[in-house]
């Protein structure tokens, strides 16, 4: 018997602040033209690629991706930073299958201990400059 298969696209989730603040390119200026910023680079990803960016705080309807590969979503007003709802999603929706964009050494950790793998902010971005 063969090894089973899955047409499943490989899953990213980015720490969505995490990824911006690594550069210091005056993002804190204007924060939410920073976050549509990423999600745009990120729309370019060549599939098979499916990408799901988590960001800090509250929703913001005018942050949403256009194509169906993109997913973003927000920790919440309550829940402050992303990492919490990046480890829950790594854990009851992508289990083992995710690779987490994060230069958060802590994140990592504990992703790492449910089976995702981690990519570092630095990898991610060199990625996006050459798409």
């Amino acid at each position: 018997m063969g090894a089973l298969t899955t047409s499943e696209p490989p899953v990213w989730i980015v720490d969505g602040m995490n990824v911006i603040g690594s550069v210091p390119d005056g993002w804190w200026r204007n924060r939410p033209a920073a976050m549509k910023r990423l999600v745009a680079r990120l729309e370019g990803l060549a599939p098979p690629v499916r990408v799901v960016v988590v960001f800090d705080g509250r929703r913001r309807h005018d942050i949403a991706p256009t194509g169906p590969d993109l997913e973003v979503c927000f920790a919440g007003a309550g829940r402050g930073a992303a990492d919490d709802l990046i480890v829950e999603l790594v854990a009851q929706r992508f289990n083992t299958g995710a690779t987490v964009v994060t230069s958060d050494h802590e994140l990592g950790r504990r992703v790492g201990q449910l089976g995702a793998q981690v990519m570092s902010s630095g990898q991610l971005l060199e990625r996006l400059a050459d798409d």
